[in-house]
């Protein structure tokens, strides 16, 4: 019997040290809104008068330019917590102008030096915002890009235009990969619209996996609601635990961090969090064995740097924005960056 003991702890010993000598990659995916991203000039069509010179804002090439450097410092800094140097591989953002602010951005030094590229399409929101996503070419391989429209569900509401959903496909780490990038209607909206979008990116998510079952589909933006609103919770179907996901089903894992007093932007001393990245059920370890054979959810976070986060006035403790109340404060955003970490095992 004793040697019987012995020889089970010997082959167990053997099996754990197996595991340990197994290597894995780790993928940063991030989303920002980045609050207001516009160059200096007017575009045809949208009502973007305010971020001109003669504008309330006074928008000018020395506020752009500082705006440009701030956030591409942020970005670039995204996901470094567990990947030095590398940061994340592919970036959702909303709230940005155009193609000229992308490509300025993109410029920038920071984010230069990884080489990223980015997917964008034009959007009909009449203020002239728009989803886009950064991505590194190392890294992630980009495939097709689709924006989605949003569609209004009441006939009064024809000519209710706001942001679509940026459909962005590719591959990571040898993958098939869809990225919905979303911002969705506003609180100034009513529920109502917020519920619809969450109806319409479901419809979004569901045809993706109806032509590729096997592919992995990742939702982010900012949602205007947070994780238990029924937008997120009953009509995207997103669950708070992988235990409750079914295939029909997504997986959002900032309802705890929400509920431990956290968010991704702050009212009246009030925590949302309306920044949020799920994950389909593909992306998950569902049986809980651990096995990282196939790109899987690791964790999540929210990016708390100091330099995000307002130190001193009215606005103390919460993100440190670019301008409030007309005041140019050259901040980063009125949001905080949202991060999931993807792992799989070498091969």
């Amino acid at each position: 019997m004793k040697r019987q003991i012995l020889l089970i702890a010997f082959l167990s010993a053997m099996v754990l040290t197996a595991s340990a000598q197994k290597k894995y990659n780790v993928y940063g995916i991030g989303f920002y809104n980045v609050e207001n991203l516009f160059d200096t000039c007017h575009d045809v069509g949208k009502n973007d008068y305010d971020f001109t010179p003669s504008g309330s804002y006074k928008w000018n090439d020395l506020k752009y330019k500082r705006k440009l450097h701030n956030m591409a410092y942020a970005l670039a800094d995204l996901g470094t917590d567990m990947l030095p140097g590398i940061g994340c591989a592919v970036i959702g953002m909303s709230e940005v102008e155009n193609a000229h602010a992308l490509d300025d951005l993109v410029a920038q030094p920071e984010l230069a030096a990884r080489g990223y590229k980015y997917a964008h399409i034009e959007g009909p929101d009449r203020r002239g915002v728009d989803c886009a996503m950064l991505y590194n070419p190392k890294l992630f391989t980009l495939r097709d890009v689709v924006l989605v429209p949003y569609k209004p569900e009441l006939e009064k509401d024809s000519a209710f235009y706001t942001r679509g959903f940026l459909t962005v496909t590719g591959t990571l780490a040898d993958e098939t990969i869809s990225v919905i990038v979303c911002h969705w209607p506003s609180r100034f909206s009513g529920s109502f619209y917020r519920e619809c979008a969450g109806r319409q990116v479901k419809a979004v998510k569901d045809s993706l996996l109806r032509v590729d079952p096997l592919r992995k589909v990742i939702v982010m933006g900012d949602m205007n609601d947070d994780p238990q609103n029924r937008s997120m919770a009953v009509e995207l179907s997103a669950k708070p635990t992988i235990a409750e996901v079914t295939d029909d089903d997504m997986f959002n894992p900032w309802w705890k961090i929400l509920d431990s007093g956290t968010g991704t932007l702050s009212y009246n001393g009030s925590w949302n969090l309306f920044d949020q990245i799920v994950l389909s059920p593909r992306l998950l370890d569902r049986t809980g064995t651990k096995d990282y054979s196939g790109l899987t959810y690791l964790k999540c976070q929210i990016q708390q740097r100091s330099y995000l986060i307002q130190q001193e006035g009215n606005y103390k403790g919460g993100p440190k924005r670019t301008t409030a109340s007309g005041v140019w404060l050259d901040g980063y955003s009125d949001h905080l960056p949202t991060i999931v970490y993807l792992i799989k095992e070498k091969k």
